[in-house]
């Protein structure tokens, strides 16, 4: 791993390309050990010719949504190519795709025998979120690293003290350390894990591969997770089953539809009643 922080990425934010990367949602998908044919393959991604730069990117994404009379297609445009980097060459995917990138299925899949590592953003009031794959697994995801998850979910914290993320040794809030750019911090963490520079020039200038990822089927779900922590640090953490949110829903679906009786000087009694 090399020696680069944050500050090496701060071009990030005079960026015209990265700007309209973090409005419209984007991920950026590094897989090594992988060429981009064999990635857009894994993807199930139809190919759709070659791209020059991002320019050439954002126009053929913009082109399917042109094609599209779906609003809620979630089908999108991803651009490839090859990279040096640490270990040989590593296969770039970039998608102005909303966040939703390739699947972690097919992630994990390519990152079987080798790494990949996922840098994205959501757009708008944006999730960002960092992914460390290797040999299959999933080691550290997290969206602000003082809330990491993955099977070694510690395993860079020196890295991301490195890279100027104001953590302490055992991983906590460092109150002393001057504040970061989180998403400069992440592509410098990306650089540290995979040997390949991003610069403004290498993704503008690059000739993409081009493939249209279709839209990925719903994923089941067993519990829904809110976590959010408002702007004076508090943490909010809930957590309900499926069982849970749907014995919920049936019980609204009841008083609903219940009969609304009203007593004079009394509120509406919407207890739900059965017939005899």
């Amino acid at each position: 791993m090399n020696s680069v922080t944050a500050d090496d990425y701060a071009w990030i934010r005079t960026s015209p390309f990265f700007r309209h990367a973090q409005e419209v949602g984007y991920t950026l998908t590094l897989i090594r050990g992988r060429t981009p044919d064999e990635v857009l393959r894994a993807a199930g991604a139809e190919p759709r010719g070659r791209g020059e730069g991002t320019d050439g990117l954002i126009d053929a994404e913009n082109a399917h949504r042109d094609e599209s009379d779906d609003l809620w297609d979630e089908s999108y445009v991803v651009g490839a190519f090859s990279a040096a980097g640490a270990g040989g060459d590593w296969t770039l995917v970039l998608g102005y795709d909303g966040g939703l990138g390739l699947g972690d299925a097919c992630v994990e899949a390519l990152s079987a025998g080798g790494r990949v590592v996922v840098h994205s953003t959501n757009g708008g009031k944006p999730i960002d979120l960092f992914q460390w794959y290797e040999d299959g697994v999933l080691r550290t995801v997290f969206e602000w690293p003082l809330w990491r998850d993955g099977s070694t979910p510690d395993a860079l914290l020196p890295e991301l003290r490195e890279v100027g993320f104001p953590l302490t040794p055992e991983g906590e809030h460092d109150e002393d350390a001057p504040d970061v750019d989180g998403k400069a911090a992440v592509l410098a963490l990306a650089e540290r894990l995979t040997g390949v520079r991003l610069t403004e020039s290498l993704l503008g200038d690059a000739t993409y591969t081009l493939g249209l990822v279709p839209e990925q089927p719903a994923e089941e779900w067993s519990e829904l997770i809110i976590d959010i922590t408002d702007a004076y640090g508090e943490r909010l953490h809930k957590k309900w089953t499926y069982e849970e949110v749907a014995a919920a829903s049936e019980r609204a679906r009841r008083q609903a539809n219940g009969p609304v009786v009203i007593t004079h000087g009394e509120p509406p009694d919407r207890t739900p009643r059965t017939r005899d």
